[in-house]
C-alpha cells in the first residue's frame, strides 16, 4: 500500500513549485514576457503528450514499471491519470524555471553550415542506435528504451541548431540542471514510497542516492527537450523578425552559394 496517492503527489510536489515559479514568472517585463513563451510551451505540451504517451504506455504494458495498491486514481489504456498529468505538469515546471532567467541576447543570429547540422542530427542518431542496441539486454531494457526514444528529438534540436545552443549554454545548464536534481528528488521518494515500483528485471539496479539512473536519465532527457525546444523556438521568432529566414530564401532562389547559410 503506497504512502500518497499519484494525484496527492502532484498536490504536494509539483502544483507549489508551477504556482510559484508561474507568479514569479508573471511578474517579469522582459522578452520572456507576454504571448511568445506561452505559445512556446503550449506547443511544447502538445508535443510532449504526442511523442511521450504511446512510448509510455508500452513501457507499462512490457512491465518496466507499476503502480502502488491504491496510488493510482482511474486509468487511461494502460497508464494512471496522474501519469498524464505528469507530462504535463512536468515541462511546465521546467519552462517556469526557464523563465526566471533573462534570455539571451545578441546571439539570434548564428549561421550554420549544412556540414555542422548533419554532425548534429548524426549525434542524436548515435544516441537512438546505442539505445536500440540495450533493448536486447533485460537488465538495460528502459535504459535503452529512454535513449532510443529520446534519439529522434535530439537529433532534430541538435541539426536545428547545436552551435546556437552552445552559445547559450550557460542558460542551458542552468535551465535543465536545477528542475532535473528536483524532479529527481521527488521521484526518488515516490519510489520509496511505493507509489511507483520498477522492474528489478529490466532495469540495471545501478543507483545513485538511491535513485535508478534510469529515473535520473529520463529526467534529464525531458528536462533537455523542454529547454532546448523553448530557447530554439525564441531563437527562430527571434530570426523571423530580423528578416534572416527571408534573406536566406532569397539566396536559393537566387542560386547564391549558402555553404555558410543557414538551412
Amino acid at each position: 500500500m503506497s504512502t500518497l496517492t499519484y494525484l496527492e503527489f502532484h498536490l504536494l510536489f509539483v502544483l507549489p513549485p508551477m504556482l510559484l515559479l508561474g507568479a514569479l514568472a508573471y511578474a517579469r517585463t522582459d522578452t520572456w514576457s507576454g504571448p511568445r513563451p506561452l505559445s512556446g510551451l503550449a506547443i511544447l505540451l502538445f508535443l510532449a503528450l504526442v511523442y511521450t504517451i504511446p512510448w509510455d504506455n508500452l513501457l507499462i504494458a512490457e512491465g518496466v514499471w507499476w503502480y502502488g495498491d491504491g496510488a493510482t486514481n482511474g486509468y487511461i489504456w494502460q497508464a494512471p491519470i496522474g501519469e498524464y498529468l505528469f507530462f504535463v505538469f512536468q515541462p511546465i515546471v521546467v519552462c517556469l524555471w526557464l523563465f526566471q532567467f533573462p534570455t539571451v541576447a545578441d546571439v539570434s543570429l548564428v549561421r550554420i553550415p549544412i556540414w555542422q547540422r548533419g554532425l548534429g542530427v548524426a549525434a542524436g542518431l548515435v544516441v537512438s542506435a546505442v539505445g536500440y542496441a540495450m533493448l536486447g539486454v533485460q537488465s538495460l531494457y528502459y535504459l535503452g528504451a529512454i535513449l532510443f526514444w529520446s534519439g529522434p528529438i535530439l537529433s532534430i534540436h541538435w541539426g536545428f541548431g547545436w552551435p546556437y545552443l552552445w552559445r547559450v549554454r550557460k542558460t542551458l545548464l542552468v535551465g535543465i540542471t536545477v528542475p532535473t536534481l528536483y524532479l529527481c528528488t521527488i521521484d526518488r521518494l515516490a519510489i520509496e514510497w511505493g507509489i511507483w515500483i520498477l522492474s528489478d528485471a529490466h532495469t540495471t539496479g545501478i543507483t545513485v542516492l538511491g535513485l535508478p539512473i534510469e529515473e535520473g536519465a529520463f529526467f534529464t532527457m525531458t528536462s533537455i527537450f523542454a529547454v532546448q525546444t523553448l530557447l530554439m523556438y525564441m531563437w527562430l521568432l527571434d530570426r523571423v523578425d530580423r528578416g534572416e529566414l527571408k534573406e536566406w530564401k532569397l539566396a536559393l532562389t537566387n542560386r547564391q552559394p549558402t555553404t555558410d547559410l543557414d538551412g
